[in-house]
């Protein structure tokens, strides 16, 4: 398996881009070959963080292309700031 994580800062209403995110986002990424998972969470002070889970890596790498059309298109005025994205290798599951 394959994760990208992205951290977004300065993110100017939480709920509305959790919201945009789960009506429109999710929906696209559900579609991307070897999608696994998908997680938004809200980690406060306009602290946005993403976490994909596909089965390789090409489906990670089409992710991350996805989430930058996606933010440029419908997010721009909430999420202010590129974010900071890691991705690797799943080395250890739960």
């Amino acid at each position: 398996m394959y994760a990208v994580i992205r951290r977004y800062e300065g993110v100017t209403d939480p709920a509305e881009a959790g919201r945009l995110v789960d009506e429109g986002f999710v929906p696209i990424l559900r579609r991307v070959p070897g999608f696994v998972s998908y997680y938004w969470v809200d980690a406060g002070d306009g602290v946005m963080v993403s976490t994909s889970v596909f089965e390789d890596r090409a489906g990670a790498d089409e992710s991350v292309v996805k989430a930058a059309d996606f933010v440029r298109e419908n997010l721009a005025s909430l999420l202010p700031s590129p974010p900071q994205v890691t991705a690797g290798e799943v080395v250890a599951a739960g």
